[in-house]
């Protein structure tokens, strides 16, 4: 089996951390290892580091090879520039098409956090058991939705078609994105839609020939580069023709296209976060309601449901009465703000750029 693991978005809304030249995923939100590195130790040891690969960005492959050192250089797809992740996984599944065309390949993603991990791995691995039998299809690896988010994607699953070692398959009944918060409660009180993840599995033969039939200029293009594949001038032809593609998100491309038929979902409670947010992370890490997350020199007088993150060892943060904050301290930069408003980060960054404090994004 192989995992593809996607490690290319910026990460605004953690900002201060999170910035263009690092990421979220490269930081360390969570213990002494980045969400990156926690993504590919949840797959060992039953997939080989050889049989994992790496989407990315250029700009971030050294700082990946450092907390990675045990990925093969080879196993790197670095995109010259972000064109979004439809034309990302068309390269690498029309790489691995050439080479493994109908061994199962899981799609994860590098920022997010897995609490039940054995659960998660039996997914995958149960996921890949069916997919070595039935070549021409993809499984969903869903989330039991644990509130009514109108943050995330829904998979609508319709009845059980197959039981594997404890496990459920569901029909695939369709996707739908971000519902507004009415629709978002009925998705939840009815039962019958999970969260969508991001996570598949599938084989490179099934997903390669989809871009064929729905997104023949991703795939022409595709085909040009990966021609070049293990040739010299492979980095420059791929620099000079990966942009000449639209930017299209991979569900956009391929997965609204596909006929349901030919997928299922599973659908369990792995203890899955998106931790994309600061409000997200507190979520996340929280072990009940209303507590206090705290990282580095942290000094509290009567603060309640409140994220303090200290990035600085010769600086203390204390805080006193306060209630539902959010406070993030970097070597050049103080976040303070309400739980409540710390949504708008991502548009107060963008409103940096030309601006004497462009140089913080």
């Amino acid at each position: 089996m192989k995992a593809v693991i996607f490690a290319g978005g910026t990460g605004t809304r953690l900002w201060p951390l999170s910035r263009k030249k690092s990421p979220k995923q490269f930081e360390k939100l969570i213990g002494d290892k980045s969400t990156l590195q926690l993504a590919v130790e949840r797959l060992q040891p039953d997939i080989s580091p050889n049989d994992i690969y790496i989407s990315t960005n250029i700009l971030y492959q050294e700082m990946i090879q450092k907390q990675l050192p045990m990925i093969p250089s080879e196993n790197y797809f670095l995109e010259p520039e972000k064109k979004d992740v439809g034309p990302a996984i068309a390269l690498i599944m029309g790489h691995l098409n050439k080479v493994c065309p109908q061994e199962p390949v899981a799609i994860l993603w590098s920022d997010h956090l897995v609490k039940e991990v054995a659960l998660f791995k039996k997914m995958i691995k149960t996921a890949s058991d069916y997919v070595s039998e039935h070549h021409e299809t993809i499984v969903f690896i869903a989330h039991k939705p644990r509130y009514a988010s109108t943050n995330l994607g829904y998979i609508h699953i319709g009845p059980e078609l197959h039981k594997s070692k404890g496990l459920n398959f569901y029909a695939f009944d369709g996707f739908k994105y971000r519902p507004d918060e009415s629709t978002a409660q009925r998705f939840f009180m009815s039962g019958a839609y999970a969260w969508n993840l991001g996570y598949f599995v599938t084989t490179p033969s099934f997903i390669y020939g989809a871009f064929k039939r729905f997104a023949p200029t991703i795939y022409t293009n595709t085909e040009k580069i990966l021609a070049h594949w293990g040739k010299k001038d492979y980095d420059t032809y791929l620099k000079k023709q990966y942009g000449k593609v639209e930017s299209i998100n991979f569900d956009n491309a391929i997965l609204e296209n596909l006929d349901k038929k030919d997928a299922l979902a599973i659908v369990e409670d792995i203890g899955w976060s998106d931790v994309g947010a600061w409000e997200a992370l507190k979520e996340a890490l929280e072990q009940y309601p209303y507590e206090n997350i705290t990282r580095g020199k942290v000094f509290l007088e009567h603060v309640r449901d409140s994220l303090i993150y200290n990035y600085e060892d010769k600086k203390l943060i204390v805080g006193i009465d306060l209630d539902e904050h959010i406070i993030v301290n970097t070597h050049d930069v103080i976040l303070i703000g309400k739980k409540s408003s710390i949504s708008k980060i991502k548009t107060l960054v963008e409103n940096f750029e030309g601006t004497e404090h462009e140089k913080l994004i």
